[in-house]
Order: C-alpha cells, then structure tokens, then sequence
C-alpha cells in the first residue's frame, strides 16, 4: 500500500519504494547466484536482501528459505540450521511450513556411500591443454562393470531355440485336460441335484 511516497509493508516497519527495490534486485541476484552454483555470492546476496526486508512478510520468508539452501549448499550447515530454526517460527504460514520441511531435510542422517557408486569429475581449470601425460581421452571413457567370476565346474548354459523345443508326450496332457473336465462336469452334476 503506499502512502506519502513510502510503501508500508506491516505496521512496526516503513520500506521506501527505493529499498523494496533493492531487496527485490538483491534476492533476483541471490537466486541467480544460487543456479550458477556460486553459493558464497548467492549468501552475501541474500544476507542483504533479509537485512532489509520487512520483517514477517512473505518476502522475508521467501529470502530465508533461500539463504537456508545456499548455508546448506556452501557446507555452512551450522548456520543454515540456526535459520532454520528461526524461520520455523514465522508468521507466514508458507513460510512455516516450508522451514519444516527443510528442517527435516537438514536433520537427517547422512548416508555412506561406497567408493563404487561416486563418479570423480575432473577439474577441468587445473587442466593444462599441451599436458598429454598426465589427461588422455582414456580417462574419460565410462567403464563396464566385470562379469562375476565364474565358478568351477559351472557353465552359463546357451540360449534355446523355442523351436527346436520337443513337447514330448502330448497324451497326458490331452489326460489331465480331460481328468479336469470330468471333475468340473461332476461337480455341476451334483450341484443342481
């Protein structure tokens, strides 16, 4: 709402037009920064913005949960837990409960993982392109996993062919489909008796 050239955000505090839009341009950049994967630029962004947005809005609740992802992002755990915390009691119930959620995320038990299931990426910046000993194209080269080692004595059998498939004797077949009939046809006969 504005009022004498001043856009009134709750009642204990006034943000200038001029400041709204500077919180607005910092959590834009915030943002940006976060996709980028530059999570120390996105924090000192979104420090900014929160230092001057109105308390209890939306838009206060909204550069927090932010500023909680890029903590956690940038291994700055401790602090982003410590938000999180604080954000959990906020007015917007959105806010609320989004902080919850993230919470439960941040508490969770961390899982081991195998050495196995990581893939290490190259930095590619340390890369010196007239260095061929030390980078070759075989390094990138996904590799397969090894089949089990066979044990003795055991052979993977060969696919069959199905039409080389003898059937054998077709008569207990013919036998057993007429032993069924017969019980089926016995058991109506009694039924309607």
């Amino acid at each position: 709402m504005r009022f004498n050239g001043k856009l009134t955000v709750s009642s204990s505090t006034i943000v200038t037009p001029e400041q709204h839009e500077f919180v607005l341009e910092s959590f834009q950049l915030g943002k940006q920064a976060f996709e980028r994967g530059d999570y120390r630029a996105s924090i000192q962004a979104l420090e900014k913005a929160r230092a001057l947005c109105d308390r209890g809005t939306a838009l206060q609740g909204s550069v927090q949960i932010w500023l909680i992802t890029a903590y956690e992002a940038a291994g700055e755990r401790s602090q982003a837990l410590e938000l999180c915390q604080l954000v959990k009691q906020h007015p917007d119930y959105e806010t609320r409960k989004q902080a919850k959620r993230l919470l439960y995320i941040l508490e969770a038990p961390k899982l081991r993982m195998k050495s196995e299931w990581l893939t290490e990426i190259p930095d590619l910046e340390t890369i010196d392109g007239n260095d061929e000993r030390n980078w070759s194209a075989s390094k990138f080269v996904p590799t397969t996993p090894k089949p089990p080692a066979e044990t003795p004595g055991y052979q993977i059998p060969e696919p069959t062919d199905p039409s080389k498939v003898e059937m054998g004797d077709e008569r207990s077949l013919w036998f057993a489909l007429g032993a069924a009939l017969f019980v089926v046809c016995s058991l109506l006969w009694l039924g309607v008796q």
